[in-house]
């Protein structure tokens, strides 16, 4: 394999207190009930604003709370994150083999090409794939298929990893190898439900199928 593509939210980076407090703080100014952080990782990885109109019900509400959202996150929680212990020493191994890799994420790219630098990242990646501010390009298959064109990356040889059932399925739609790990927020019967070619329980074992 030649290419690989991470996702950034429960792959590369944990956002749990940067996501779950922001829509806390959404679901507040809209004088919503608010549940503790632990009942919100729920919507850590699948498009925002379509987990929003789970929690509230309407599309003005969702679009609502989705500004609010981003009135806290942009400034606040997109540093309340933290990279997972072991992921830079397997991109430094990565990056040392030849191989091209890139980010491939829901997250809105402005957001997501943030994270990545204030973790000093970048180094690694050839470039951020991710959404539109307008909810454009949040789905993954239709992420995956632009960022595939954009990279000219043939798919039988590239490789999506990442913890949730939606990078699966993105991955399986457009011919790539799909690779799951346990470490992030979606478990072991999601991931290979969604079509997981391989799952990995730490960052040091996504080594055993790129290599």
């Amino acid at each position: 394999m030649t290419t690989i593509y991470f996702d950034l939210d429960g792959t590369l980076t944990d956002p749990k207190l940067g996501i779950t407090r922001s829509i806390q703080y959404a679901l507040g100014k809209l004088d919503r009930a608010v549940p503790p952080e632990d009942e919100l990782t729920w919507c850590i990885g699948p498009p925002l604003r379509a987990s929003l109109k789970k929690l509230l019900g309407a599309d003005d509400l969702a679009d609502k709370a989705l500004s609010f959202y981003r009135e806290r996150f942009a400034g606040i929680g997109i540093f309340e994150n933290e990279i997972y212990p072991g992921i830079e020493d397997t991109l430094s191994v990565l990056a040392k083999s030849g191989r091209r890799l890139f980010v491939a994420t829901s997250k809105p790219w402005v957001y997501a090409e943030r994270i990545i630098d204030h973790f000093k990242l970048t180094v690694y990646f050839e470039r951020v794939f991710g959404s539109e501010l307008d909810g454009s390009r949040s789905d993954k298959t239709g992420l995956l298929d632009y960022a595939l064109q954009a990279a000219r990356v043939d798919p039988l040889q590239a490789i999506m990893i990442g913890d949730r059932s939606y990078d699966m399925i993105g991955a399986r739609n457009n011919g790539m190898t799909a690779v799951g790990v346990l470490y992030g927020y979606g478990g072991m019967e999601e991931l290979v439900d969604a079509g997981a070619h391989h799952v990995c329980a730490t960052p040091q074992r996504l080594l055993d199928y790129v290599n």
